[in-house]
């Protein structure tokens, strides 16, 4: 609790010191000018998140079973991003970020798991890195313009409708493709990963959620057309050469870097398409996506002594779709869904184990209330796997996230709801509830209830 209230103390101060130079640049920049592209800017986040969940009953337990007895974990995270204009359509961007903490036993024994701010390299100590870094160029193709508005990532201004975006560098998959206004940022939002992106999305990333890579996007006013090209690790769950740079203090085993870059690869595509309904916006995206790299094989495994799948290894590919929906109901209310599928005959590389998910949900603002501010959320998700992944499981072996030692197979099962409210200017907190049925696919486990609160500071 210490490193929490240091934490928030930091960021209050920080906000403090920082109030008056924001508000002379905002004076002084374009940044307030609808006419004139943003020079500059930065922004600062703190998300403070903490889970707990009651003893619940299992049959049995395995290597990376969540523990029966109950746990309390918290993750904390701070990012500082800045972003300039280099020169016509171009800016440059970098997200330094420090993360401390875990998530529920060291984010293992869920598979859509409950906690989007806790990574798969949890820390005692703070940690620092540099999350993002890279360039990105509009070209416009001529025609009516739209004004832009600022964030972390991107710098306002106003852009032809019609153009083709270029992003090179240091990325998040996730930043560009399956986005959702309603479910997709588990700092403000629904805190569950299912929810934050398509669970069967194997998307290109290290232990943090980060690569390298190249998008392309061509937008018009109704529709969107994107590609990206990343690269993926050498090892399953684990880290991408330029972290061994940017990780501070590093990691033992840092050094399992990327594979062969023309070998080792994902790709995405995904077209978006804009629509009215009733007088209400609505937007529905499409996404392909195949990853290829050094990897093992569930049905190959169950042959080999142990279920040890690093012995089966060699260049495969896994493939898969997916389906998101956004629709507004009304201005302070949407409702979202995303459908996912891959292959599922080869072992799941960076995100979750999950082979097929169906998700839907419903946002809702405090108008109604008086509080329009405030925002509750209430979504549920179903995930499952293969037969190839169900018998490698019932065999002993392990994911990413799950296996037991055993398994009766059952549909994953979640159910979400959270209510944000501010606090104090841009602090918000967040209260969160999540039913958990058949943990890691397992009927013979669970369920389990979670409970949780998140404090974020934006500025």
């Amino acid at each position: 609790m210490w490193k929490l209230a240091t934490v928030m103390i930091l960021g209050a101060a920080l906000s403090w010191q920082v109030e008056q130079p924001a508000q002379l640049w905002a004076g002084t920049s374009s940044g307030a000018d609808e006419e004139q592209p943003q020079i500059w800017n930065w922004h600062v986040q703190n998300t403070d998140t903490m889970q707990g969940y009651l003893p619940f009953h299992a049959k049995y337990s395995g290597a990376n079973s969540l523990p029966t007895g109950g746990q309390i974990r918290q993750t904390v995270a701070v990012d500082v991003y800045a972003g300039v204009r280099l020169w016509l359509g171009a800016e440059a961007h970098i997200d330094g970020t420090m993360w401390q903490g875990f998530g529920l036993h060291d984010t293992l024994g869920i598979d859509d798991f409950p906690n989007g701010e806790a990574y798969k390299a949890g820390t005692n100590y703070p940690r620092l890195d540099i999350a993002r870094l890279f360039i990105r160029q509009n070209i416009g193709l001529g025609g009516e313009q739209e004004y832009v508005p600022a964030d972390g990532l991107t710098l306002a201004g106003k852009h032809d409708i019609s153009r083709l975006v270029i992003t090179i560098g240091r990325i998040g998959a996730i930043d560009i493709f399956d986005d959702n206004s309603y479910a997709g940022d588990p700092t403000t939002q629904f805190m569950n990963w299912a929810f934050v992106t398509n669970a069967a999305w194997d998307y290109p990333a290290d232990s943090l959620g980060f690569t390298t890579g190249l998008t392309l996007e061509l937008k018009q006013r109704k529709w969107a057309l994107r590609y990206g090209f990343f690269q993926i690790t050498s090892k399953a769950n684990s880290w991408t050469a330029e972290d061994a740079l940017f990780i501070k203090p590093g990691y033992q085993n840092i050094d399992a870097g990327d594979g062969k870059f023309w070998q080792d690869w994902g790709m995405a595509a995904e077209f978006e398409r804009r629509y009215d309904l009733y007088r209400q916006a609505g937007v529905l995206r499409f996404l392909a996506f195949l990853n290829q790299g050094h990897m093992g094989s569930y049905t190959a495994a169950l042959s080999v002594p142990g279920t040890d799948i690093t012995q089966t290894y060699a260049y495969r590919r896994n493939y898969g779709f997916g389906l998101n929906l956004e629709q507004a109901i009304t201005e302070s209310m949407g409702l979202f869904s995303r459908v996912g599928w891959n292959l599922g005959r080869n072992e799941a590389w960076m995100f979750t184990d999950v082979n097929y998910t169906a998700s839907l949900g419903i946002s809702v603002k405090g108008e109604a209330w008086s509080r329009p501010d405030d925002t509750f959320g209430l979504a549920g998700v179903m995930s499952g796997i293969t037969r190839a992944n169900q018998r490698y499981l019932e065999a002993g072996g392990t994911g990413i996230l799950d296996g037991d030692g055993a398994l009766s197979y059952g549909w994953e099962k979640v159910l979400e709801t959270y209510y944000d409210f501010p606090v104090w200017k841009s602090i918000h907190l967040a209260v969160d509830y999540q039913f958990v049925a058949n943990p890691a696919f397992n009927q013979d486990r669970g369920p389990v209830n979670i409970l949780g609160t998140r404090l974020h500071l934006e500025f």
